[in-house]
C-alpha cells in the first residue's frame, strides 16, 4: 500500500500462464520463483493499465470479494485519481507463507510522484499459483553470489 501518500494501492493481480513453467523436471524452487514473478508482474501491468479483471484474475478465489469492493475505490489500487507510472520487481525470496515478492510502484496523482515498496505473497492453490497478500514494504534486493 502507499499509506505514506494521499492515496493507497490496496488490490492484487493478472496473467498470462507460460507453458515452460510447468515443464516436467522443473525443480519446485524454479517454478515458485517464475510463476511469483508472474502473477505479480501482471497484476502490476494490469494496476498501469487500469483492468480490474485482469487484476482480480490474479489473485487468490479467497481474496476476489474484497478486491471486488475495494479495487476501485479512492484507496484502490484500480483508483481513477492516480496513475502507475512505473513498476519493477526487486526481489522474490521464499517466505513463511509463500513465495514473497519485493516491488517498487511509482504512482502519479496529478503533480505529486511517489515510489513505495508494496510486497506480494505468492502461493500455490490447487494447480495454479495465485497472489494471497498485498501489504507495504518489501525486502531489499539480495545480494549478488559472489564467485
Amino acid at each position: 500500500m502507499l499509506a505514506s501518500l494521499p492515496f493507497a494501492l490496496v488490490g492484487c493481480g493478472f496473467v498470462g500462464g507460460e507453458p515452460e513453467a510447468e515443464q516436467p523436471g522443473r525443480a519446485p524452487a524454479e517454478e515458485a520463483m517464475l510463476k511469483s514473478r508472474e502473477r505479480v508482474q501482471a497484476y502490476l501491468d494490469a494496476m498501469a493499465a487500469k483492468d480490474v479483471a485482469a487484476g482480480r484474475s490474479q489473485l487468490c478465489a479467497v481474496l476476489h470479494e474484497a478486491f471486488d469492493v475495494a479495487a476501485t475505490e479512492p484507496n484502490g489500487d484500480f483508483a481513477d485519481h492516480f496513475e502507475v507510472s512505473k513498476s519493477e520487481i526487486t526481489d522474490i525470496r521464499p517466505g513463511p507463507s509463500g513465495q514473497e515478492v519485493s516491488t517498487a510502484v511509482t504512482v502519479t496523482v496529478g503533480k505529486k510522484k511517489a515510489t513505495r515498496p508494496l510486497l506480494f505473497t505468492v502461493t500455490r492453490d490447487g494447480l495454479d499459483w495465485c497472489i494471497s497478500d498485498e501489504r507495504p514494504g518489501g525486502h531489499s534486493p539480495a545480494p549478488a553470489p559472489t564467485p
